[in-house]
């Protein structure tokens, strides 16, 4: 029977990246065993362990730790440090917006900022000093008694104890009454971060006692150059348009744009293509509305008509198309002028596309076509045959143009 040689164990993916290598070598093995967190592979003349790393997703292996990396809340950090800096940092602090824009990030990080003076290690996270609750499973009186209790308590390390309280707005009317002596006069040592995405939902002395921070929704364009970033560090090809397109669908949360990301890394691999991102996110490529207002433009209504039931069959609804059209014509409305062009929210080859088919049409066919398209959405749903009405507005669409008959449309 041959020695058996035990390998040094490595990493699958070598190294993050790749494919499985073992001494350069594909293992193939029937055998295999799992012991202790790790693969065993049993070779014709080695045993290979192969360490698995857990997946972490983008979201949060890619959470920021400092202000500069917070994305799009240029406005709220630069306030923060501002405030640290100066020594002008209220005790009370209200962090309100939409989910997924960086709220809780910024909490910690200040929570962190303002326990630093210098001195500190590099590794130093002051974890005795910042305390989280969530409001929704602490809500009640008795949950905000025991925290009072607490904050009376000076800290062991560092000048202050943060207490991060998120969806504040969960806690009950005698929980928000409860609290308000402690918040209106804490002690000096404790300072109060509340994030919330429903503001309306706080009772107004509890808003009179805060300093309020309004975050706002990442833009598309942020929001893509941080993908960017990601896709060059995880060693992904992606083009820019199919960045674009998970930017607008995670419609101003980072957060949803990070797992929008990592879904579409898992579907296709290495490289991400505009392709790949819309058949994973189930949406129509510019590509359809490129050829559909080519077909218009040319009066060709039969093709139109082949062009809507092949939509149809993949799925999509005759709104979602009529929706989508109707968006394309207003972006070919404002490439036609330099000062708007800002406002078309593409990758710079689309960008290139939407400018020569805005050379095609007249600034009266877009504005025609879009009022066509929009009666075509107000109707949609109260009509009894909704393919009909779409088919109807499109041969409305492709007529707009005809110079045969002059028949009013």
């Amino acid at each position: 029977m041959p020695k058996l040689v035990r390998h040094t164990a490595v990493r699958w993916p070598a190294g993050g990246k790749g494919n499985a290598i073992v001494n350069k070598k594909r293992v193939t093995s029937a055998l295999m065993y799992y012991f202790h967190g790790s693969y065993f592979y049993i070779c014709r003349n080695a045993i290979v362990s192969l360490i698995l790393e857990p997946f972490i997703v983008s979201a949060r292996k890619y959470r920021p730790q400092t202000f500069k990396d917070v994305v799009g809340q240029g406005a709220i950090t630069n306030t923060l440090l501002n405030a640290i800096e100066n020594n002008h940092l209220a005790q009370a602090l209200l962090f309100c917006g939409p989910r997924g824009v960086g709220k809780t990030t910024c909490a910690r990080i200040l929570a962190k900022k303002i326990n630093q003076d210098g001195t500190e290690r590099d590794d130093e996270d002051f974890a005795f000093n910042i305390f989280e609750l969530d409001a929704a499973s602490n809500n009640s009186v008795d949950d905000i008694r025991s925290l009072i209790d607490q904050v009376r308590i000076p800290p062991q390390v560092g000048k202050y104890k943060v207490y991060i309280i998120d969806e504040v707005h969960m806690l009950s009317q005698s929980a928000f009454n409860a609290f308000l002596k402690t918040l209106e006069e804490p002690p000096k040592h404790a300072i109060f971060i509340l994030a919330t995405t429903e503001k309306h939902k706080i009772i107004p002395t509890i808003l009179s006692r805060c300093q309020i921070f309004d975050f706002k929704r990442i833009t598309v364009k942020d929001a893509t150059e941080y993908l960017k970033y990601i896709a060059e560090q995880q060693g992904i090809e992606a083009e820019e348009s199919a960045l674009h397109i998970i930017a607008q669908k995670a419609d101003g949360a980072m957060r949803d744009a990070l797992s929008i990301f990592d879904r579409v890394v898992s579907f296709s691999g290495k490289e991400l293509t505009r392709k790949a991102v819309t058949e994973n996110l189930n949406v129509l490529d510019y590509d359809t509305y490129f050829s559909a207002t080519d077909l218009i433009l040319e009066n060709k209504i039969p093709e139109l008509l082949i062009l809507l039931n092949d939509t149809l069959s993949y799925g999509f609804d005759g709104h979602h198309f009529i929706t989508g059209l109707a968006s394309h014509f207003r972006d070919l409305m404002v490439c036609q002028h330099p000062e708007t062009i800002a406002l078309l929210e593409v990758g710079e080859d689309v960008k290139n596309q939407y400018k020569e088919q805005a050379a095609k049409a007249s600034k009266d066919f877009l504005l025609k076509a879009i009022d066509l398209a929009n009666d075509c959405d107000l109707k949609y749903k109260s009509s009894k045959n909704q393919r009909l009405l779409v088919e109807l507005t499109l041969m409305k669409l492709a007529s707009i143009t005809y110079d045969g008959e002059k028949k009013k449309v």
